[in-house]
């Protein structure tokens, strides 16, 4: 929907609806220095995470407890971490009100995606006849993938927002790689590697030469504080996320096939 104002060519703006991808944070807890200090842990080795984001504040968690909520000091502690607060819900009346109050708007309660409808198919009688009526899903629009075929040197960044990225050249240390989907490496991975930016916990991260500083999944992340496992550093492998926890696999080869052709008597 548009509306424009009256006023045909000279009209100074329009209105339209739009609909955005937002970050949601779920608060656990009305205490903002709690907020603040686990902030600061979960992202002190990737200050470039967020870029002023929009974010939502879910407050689905405290509604039923009632608790009042210092927006102002939650709202400075996100925006300290390059995030912007644009719009609260799923609290209670009360911490609604304050959050209006603190300058945010009103989103809807928070809703699980519903699941995909599977393939349907019903078989109709119609005048001694069987139709089949086969319902198929349409998929939905495939999000872009970033290519890079350069070697990324230190201090460098590349960010696939919406999508994977694919890297065909090496990511030697101090570059930075961040994708919304998955991220492929083929080639060393030396530098830091930071898949489902949005929160997408299905993502994962794949490399023909593991090696990296810090990977991270859905802000679930590894430094190399800790060694990584023998059967994946240097090797092909990809990373994952299981239960919160963050599960690295050698990629095993695929099967080749015989040289020649077989006969067949």
């Amino acid at each position: 929907m548009s509306v424009a104002p009256a006023g045909g060519d000279d009209a100074a703006f329009d209105l339209k609806n739009t609909s955005l991808p937002l970050l949601s944070i779920a608060l656990k807890s009305a205490d903002a220095a709690a907020l603040a200090d686990a902030l600061a842990s979960r992202l002190r080795e990737t200050p470039q995470l967020f870029n002023h984001d929009p974010v939502v504040v879910d407050l689905s968690a405290l509604r039923e407890a009632e608790v009042a909520i210092d927006f102002e000091a939650v709202l400075a502690a996100l925006r300290d971490h390059k995030l912007q607060p644009v719009a609260a819900a799923g609290g209670s009346p009360a911490q609604m009100e304050a959050a209006l109050a603190a300058g945010l708007s009103e989103a809807p309660d928070p809703t699980p995606l519903p699941k995909p409808r599977p393939v349907e198919i019903r078989e109709v009688e119609v005048v001694k006849e069987v139709v089949r009526e086969v319902i198929v899903e349409v998929p939905a629009p495939v999000a872009p993938t970033l290519v890079v075929d350069r070697p990324l040197r230190s201090g460098q960044q590349v960010y696939a927002r919406g999508g994977d990225l694919v890297v065909l050249a090496a990511v030697n240390f101090g570059a930075e790689v961040i994708a919304d989907g998955h991220i492929h490496v083929y080639a060393p991975l030396r530098g830091k590697a930071i898949a489902g930016n949005k929160g997408n916990t299905e993502a994962r991260i794949f490399s023909t030469c593991f090696e990296p500083e810090l990977i991270a999944i859905a802000g679930v992340y590894r430094t190399t504080e800790t060694a990584l496992p023998a059967e994946v550093h240097g090797k092909p492998a990809q990373v994952r996320l299981v239960d919160d926890k963050l599960v690295m696999e050698p990629l095993k080869e695929p099967l080749k096939e015989p040289r020649g052709r077989a006969e067949i008597a």
